[in-house]
């Protein structure tokens, strides 16, 4: 079960990740914004790594919940990061000129 999770989260990523890289190649720009969007991406899957080690940890282990707890709070400060170089990400492209109305 847990194949079938990380080999779908995994193909999912590796696209978000080669279509980011394909759009800032193609876009032949110096935009930040797509660094900021690979640096989310990338952390984001960090969190997700540890997600899912927390997720399978072995529960018979003696300091089975202390482990998992600090599995899942390193996940949660990841993932904040990740957000936060996604809305940073976000408000570079809202900034360029390319692409704003006025």
């Amino acid at each position: 079960m847990y194949g079938l999770l990380i080999g779908g989260f995994a193909v999912v990523m590796g696209i978000a990740i080669i279509v980011t890289l394909f759009l800032w190649i193609k876009n032949n720009n110096k935009n930040s914004g797509y660094v900021w969007t690979l640096l989310h991406l990338i952390l984001f899957s960090i969190a997700i790594y540890f997600a899912f080690h927390a997720i399978s940890f072995d529960h018979n282990h003696p300091m089975a919940s202390e482990e998992i707890s600090l599995q899942l709070g390193i996940a949660g400060v990841i993932w904040a990061f990740s957000m936060t170089c996604l809305i940073v990400g976000i408000f570079n492209f809202s900034k360029s000129g390319k692409y704003s109305s006025s």
